[in-house]
């Protein structure tokens, strides 16, 4: 079980990685994700995950990337 600092002073010995919560805290700042789902055809995600590999990011992250580019270039040729 951890030791938790009580007051102020217990933080004195504390080290702090500014950089880390420098990221933490602008990533909070960002816009939430919403969770929805899809339905898509099996070969599709299977074509997703293979590039994904390739890719080295995580399949989802790459869908919502096309999802957005998607999006994007939609709004261009409206």
């Amino acid at each position: 079980m951890p030791n938790y600092v009580k007051n102020e002073k217990g933080y004195a010995s504390v080290k702090f990685n500014a950089k880390a919560v420098k990221d933490a805290y602008s990533k909070a700042k960002t816009k939430r994700k919403h969770p929805t789902s899809v339905n898509l055809p099996e070969e599709v995600i299977t074509g997703l995950k293979a590039l994904a590999l390739q890719t080295e990011v995580p399949y989802q992250t790459l869908m919502r990337k096309f999802i957005t580019e998607g999006l994007a270039k939609s709004k261009k040729g409206a």
